[in-house]
């Protein structure tokens, strides 16, 4: 790590993190450390556009500034061009050629997150008035992120900041008669990442003999709605489908109400988080060391999970796979995003209720 001492407080200050919905609510503590630093400057973040919304209301920040995944050239000189030398300090969060581009011609002063000394664009960092090496395996993505607070020699802020609405959704998404009710979200991104039908099933099934209400949620994608919708014709007709109904802040304050969120290994999983609601992260290949959804009120500068086994850290349940190989790192058993998984495939739903049982007696 490298830290740098500014020669004059930022008035104007650039995050730039171009990645997933999850990748960028884990971006918010280093968005409210900034903010908590200077108070007195503004913070633009600069976002794909299908992830903006994750940031609405977000206090800290002044202005969301969206650039399509691949934009045309003629988007992507209108972009430089409205960066160009806007900003006191340019904060870069990945370590991606584009992000960089994007730092060199918004601030003269930049930080960021470059590749280790032994992998490739490891140059990067001499780009940089402060850096840290990015760690996929021993740090916790939120704790990476806050390294760089480091660099510029100013206090972290831990907590996750959720997006929000100005009214209660709750109240006109959801019937009033409603009171108790779970939350299931099925569908992540990528097969690799999904849990059973059967293991949804019984888990419905529990929570409704236990006079427990069931809303299931889902994104926009047709596949999704579709896969959610099939679900639905198996449970009972008072079973709520909000797939590809509400916008995330919309979502986050119904997940906010409830009594508990069920979901694998996607960036609603770690938006359920931050609203403090109770949670049951059902994990795979995938190492909760780095990518565990991050519990609420938790303040410390070591991970929150282990790398194997099912664990509590204040409202996240972390239920994971069961297989010798987990974690494996690896996109399912037959190494592409869309084959299945083993550790998931086999994984009993008297896991996952037995983590309901623990959140409904403390409820």
């Amino acid at each position: 790590m490298i830290t740098t001492t500014l020669k004059s407080i930022p008035q104007k200050i650039l995050v730039i993190t171009l990645r997933h919905l999850g990748d960028v609510i884990l971006t918010t503590p280093l968005i409210s450390s900034l903010h908590h630093a200077y108070p007195n400057a503004c913070i633009d973040i600069l976002v794909y556009t299908n992830t903006a919304p994750i940031l609405k209301n977000n206090p800290a920040i002044n202005r969301i500034i969206t650039v399509k995944k691949k934009p045309s050239f003629h988007e992507y000189k209108i972009l430089l061009k409205k960066l160009f030398r806007q900003y006191d300090l340019a904060v870069v969060t990945q370590t991606g050629d584009r992000p960089l581009i994007y730092s060199l011609f918004s601030s003269k002063t930049r930080i960021s997150v470059v590749p280790e000394q032994n992998q490739k664009g490891n140059w990067k960092r001499y780009f940089f008035r402060g850096w840290v090496e990015f760690d996929d395996e021993k740090t916790h993505t939120v704790l990476q992120l806050l390294k760089l607070m480091d660099t510029i020699n100013q206090k972290k802020v831990f907590h996750l900041t959720p997006p929000t609405n100005n009214t209660d959704t709750t109240c006109t998404l959801l019937p009033p008669k409603i009171q108790q009710y779970a939350i299931l979200h099925l569908y992540p991104l990528w097969t690799y990442k999904q849990w059973t039908l059967n293991g949804w099933q019984q888990i419905a099934t529990y929570l409704l003999d236990k006079g427990i209400n069931i809303v299931l949620t889902g994104g926009p994608d047709l596949d999704e709605i579709n896969y959610v919708t099939q679900f639905q014709q198996s449970l009972p007709g008072s079973t709520i489908n909000l797939a590809g109904k509400t916008s995330l802040a919309e979502l986050a304050d119904i997940i906010k109400d409830a009594q508990l969120f069920i979901g694998p290994d996607t960036g609603t999983t770690h938006l359920a988080s931050a609203t403090g609601t109770p949670i049951i992260a059902i994990y795979g290949p995938t190492n909760p060391v780095k990518w565990a959804p991050w519990p609420q009120d938790y303040i410390s500068e070591k991970n929150p999970f282990k790398k194997t086994g099912s664990q509590i850290i204040n409202n996240v349940h972390l239920i994971q796979g069961e297989a010798s190989c987990v974690p494996c790192y690896l996109e399912g058993c037959d190494r592409h995003r869309q084959s299945r998984s083993d550790c998931l495939d086999t994984l009993p739903a008297s896991k996952v209720i037995q983590a309901i049982d623990a959140i409904l007696l403390q409820n």
